[in-house]
């Protein structure tokens, strides 16, 4: 007998030698794809592409406002050449910038010294110090990450969430009139539509979508402590807080007055709770959605070729609303740690913020994931009719609700013999066998009024969906 190898992967051959470098993580590996659009937003050369807008920008803001005196308007060209920095940071500036930052161990010094690089032997080498002029690396880093964050919002997650959320109302619309039993307590319990359940999640993702639709994006450049010290000791006849205020507003950021040396990070909070939330009421309709189709509610299509299990050949797993939830669990996870531990920083300044937001990309990462899981898994969806007909023909006794209602009605109107509708109902249906027969005896045996007693009688489980299609028409968007 053979006996089993040790497993010991330093005596195999080295994966971190392997050519291209593999990924540590499944968001830049397996599940690349669908992440990489966050790349250009939240990735650290986006990071550094948009330290390298920020510089300029301020330099160019600086020349136009006239804030420091003897600085001269730049010319049409100039200000082309500046702004053409950050757009062509590709593969080799990244390089670039890398290979300062070993001598720097600082990525926002290493930013000014590639720019000021760009600036030598031009007519703009004699400005090159009004590059990160009065800046503390805060200044520029917050404003970098707002947009970087306002940009994967804003052209990345919102519009794959609005098309989830269009997609999720398109299935509430078409099931719309398919009567369900429900199952409050998990016990069953009055009937609704199976689209008037999906609306409801609908509803409600829709809700947190408009909260992150509203989100500011908050950002400041007022020196080392938030004080414009370094601002007014250099040039004390400018009106700096002015010269902020435009600054930032001419980004596409809400300006922030009052900081330390950092802008307070609450909005990031703010936004990364509201993504979460969205996210956790999409780990509802996960879960519903695959106790549904557990239940036969609904048919799943068979992409050709897959596999739903290595040994069971029948089966089609959930799997897109499993690895949905799964996402959800782990960017909820991040969103709320970012959320709790940005919102604090040590007297003026500590720096646990840069690690932090360095992982913002990783959590809408496996948000992401978990929209585009869900959508996929919703196109495979069909409502299958039989079993949920089936589940209500054997239940008639979710009917006891309605019958006594009209009891209690009648009993108000003034017609006798409708005492104790609630106890003669529990008495006729916990825990007995009921169905149509007995159902309609009863409300035949009641001296109810000829229309009441015929309504009633004609109520089937199917039937009694109250104005469920009603509110999908009209409440949902």
């Amino acid at each position: 007998m053979v006996a089993v190898t040790d497993w010991n992967p330093s005596a195999l051959v080295p994966l971190t030698d392997v050519e291209p470098a593999i990924a540590l993580g499944p968001l830049d590996g397996r599940y690349r794809p669908v992440a990489a659009p966050l790349v250009d937003h939240l990735s650290e050369p986006a990071l550094n592409r948009a330290r390298l807008h920020v510089e300029v920008e301020w330099f160019i803001h600086l020349c136009s406002t006239d804030a420091v005196p003897g600085v001269r308007a730049l010319t049409d060209d100039e200000v082309a050449l500046l702004r053409s920095i950050p757009a062509t940071f590709g593969a080799a500036e990244i390089a670039e910038h890398a290979e300062i930052e070993k001598v720097t161990v600082h990525d926002v010094k290493a930013v000014e010294y590639f720019i000021k690089r760009r600036l030598e032997g031009t007519s703009l080498e004699g400005l090159s110090e009004l590059v990160h002029f009065a800046c503390t690396s805060e200044d520029i880093n917050n404003l970098s990450y707002a947009l970087m964050v306002k940009g994967a919002v804003e052209q990345v997650w919102i519009p794959a969430a609005t098309s989830l959320v269009a997609d999720i109302a398109d299935l509430a619309r078409s099931a719309k009139a398919a009567p369900m039993l429900s199952r409050t307590h998990g016990q069953t319990a009055t009937p609704t539509t199976l689209g008037k359940e999906i609306a409801v999640l609908a509803h409600r993702l829709e809700r947190q979508l408009a909260r992150v639709r509203g989100q500011e994006f908050l950002g400041k450049i007022n020196g080392a402590t938030g004080t414009f010290g370094a601002h007014t000791a250099a040039v004390p006849g400018t009106d700096w807080i002015e010269v902020s205020r435009t600054f930032v507003e001419g980004l596409g950021l809400t300006w922030n007055p009052l900081t330390t040396q950092i802008e307070s990070h609450d909005w990031q909070a703010e936004l990364y709770a509201d993504v979460s939330r969205f996210g956790r009421v999409l780990h509802n309709l996960a879960t519903d959605v695959w106790t549904y189709i557990s239940l036969g509610y609904f048919a799943q299509a068979a992409a050709k070729g897959s596999i739903g299990s290595s040994a069971m050949p029948h089966k089609i797993n959930p799997i897109r609303f499993e690895n949905a939830e799964a996402n959800l669990e782990i960017s909820a996870a991040l969103f709320d740690t970012l959320g709790a531990t940005l919102v604090t920083s040590r007297l003026q300044r500590d720096l646990t913020d840069s690690t932090s937001q360095r992982n913002i990309g990783v959590a809408f990462g496996h948000s992401l994931l978990a929209i585009d899981n869900v959508r996929r898994g919703l196109k495979t969806l069909t409502v299958n009719e039989a079993p949920l007909a089936a589940d209500l023909d054997a239940s008639w006794e979710v009917l006891a609700e309605p019958i006594q209602s009209a009891m209690r009605a009648a009993a108000i109107a003034g017609v006798p013999g409708m005492e104790d509708p609630y106890e003669r109902l529990k008495d006729l249906t916990r825990g007995q066998a009921i169905d149509a027969e007995a159902i309609r005896t009863f409300v035949g045996s009641l001296p109810l009024p000829a229309e009441t007693s015929a309504r009633l009688a004609a109520l089937t489980p199917g039937s009694y969906v109250g104005l469920a299609e009603q509110l999908v028409d009209d409440y949902l968007r």
